[in-house]
């Protein structure tokens, strides 16, 4: 897998979903395909205008439903298609990158998260081979048990990931290589305490491409024109999912907790509860990864510990996030806010937050379109919506 500098798809295109899991990797001949169907769809719509019967009616069907947001106006004008394409309008897109942190102890009598901002590859390690694009890093570690295993991943997952072989050539192998070696390396630090535990949520974007990548119940929220996207999965041990892979090895889930222990089923450390290294363990530390294409659409990132998602709706953190930014255009502030608000609304955890935006300017304004004969509300402004009715439930 290369990262270097691609062209764009706008957002809003139907020709593939808005994030993916990295193991799904891109088909070049169908979108070969998918060119050729849409450029027979041209002629055929041309030859319907003289009264000529279309040669694939079924692929013409396909081809405008894949497409539905140019009219049979626009198929026609073959200039309007070139010009008008939204991933023409996009392609020069590049994020800049701006974050702000806001971390509070909360009702708790410690404070055991951890995080780290960088917002710029190149200044941080030097301009080389490696780093030759732009390129940023976030990460937030929730720890348990003690601040050790936090603070030790905190500080040492950049590196391995970097270390790695597959960097930055395979990404996503150089992610995951560095999460075993880092929860491993760990184990093997005599002066720390091996019991301590920590989640990690790892944000690294290269270019235009951010890959999130998740092991615990932290979670990374892309706000995008006001619509909440997900970037990872929170890591419960009643989730379906973790809940069969637990009891595959051997472990069972008692009230909610992993062996009776543990609110998570993947985290970094806890040593106390894995086997030997290198061995299948109930409690992974092998993180699940997702990707995405930054366009214009996409305007910041949330990055939080569980203390956040506990009180409040990805959606909510969004509204309430790109409300602010218009306001004032500073994630820092964002942040702050977002930690107000979670402990205005009694969480009784450690907060952390990470706000990043990818635009120097402040969010558009959503507009929702109105007519005489029919009201009706444009998918950003029901997003919008639903997210003020949350944040004032």
């Amino acid at each position: 897998m290369t990262f270097d500098l691609p062209v764009s798809m706008a957002a809003g295109t139907e020709f593939s979903p808005p994030s993916s899991v990295l193991e799904v990797g891109c088909n070049k001949d169908n979108a070969a395909a998918l060119e050729g169907e849409v450029s027979d769809s041209l002629s055929d719509l041309k030859q319907m205008t003289n009264r000529k019967p279309p040669r694939y009616s079924s692929a013409l069907r396909h081809s405008v439903s894949s497409v539905g947001h140019l009219t049979a106006d626009d198929l026609l004008d073959d200039d309007s298609v070139s010009t008008k394409s939204p991933s023409n309008q996009k392609s020069r897109f590049l994020p800049v990158f701006r974050s702000g942190s806001c971390a509070e102890r909360g009702p708790k009598q410690y404070m055991e998260d951890e995080h780290v901002c960088i917002d710029n590859l190149i200044d941080h390690f030097g301009e080389t081979d490696d780093f030759s694009s732009p390129g940023a890093f976030y990460g937030v570690f929730d720890g348990h048990g003690g601040t050790d295993a936090a603070s030790f991943i905190r500080k040492n997952i950049l590196k391995y990931i970097v270390d790695d072989s597959h960097f930055p050539r395979c990404l996503d192998r150089a992610i995951k290589s560095a999460y075993l070696k880092a929860d491993c390396a760990f184990a093997d630090v005599i002066s720390l305490d091996i019991s301590s535990g920590t989640t990690a949520l790892t944000s690294l974007i290269w270019g235009r491409t951010l890959i999130v990548a998740n092991a615990g119940d932290c979670r990374a929220v892309l706000g995008r024109r006001g619509r909440a996207v997900e970037m990872s999965k929170d890591h419960k041990p009643n989730c379906k999912s973790e809940r069969l892979r637990i009891e595959n090895l051997g472990g069972v889930i008692y009230d909610g907790y992993l062996n009776g222990q543990l609110s998570v089923a993947r985290a970094l450390g806890d040593w106390h509860m894995k086997g030997a290294k290198g061995s299948a363990c109930p409690l992974s530390a092998e993180p699940e990864l997702q990707e995405t294409r930054l366009t214009e659409d996409d305007e910041f990132l949330i990055m939080g510990c569980d203390g956040l998602w506990d009180v409040m709706s990805s959606q909510c953190a969004v509204t309430m996030t790109r409300k602010e930014l218009m306001v004032h255009n500073d994630p820092e502030r964002c942040s702050r806010e977002l930690v107000r608000e979670a402990l205005m609304r009694n969480a009784c955890d450690n907060l952390t937050v990470i706000v990043v935006c990818f635009l120097p300017d402040p969010p558009p304004k959503i507009e929702i379109p109105q007519t005489r004969v029919r009201r009706s509300i444009s998918l950003e402004g029901l997003n919008l919506l639903k997210g003020v009715l949350d944040c004032n439930s």
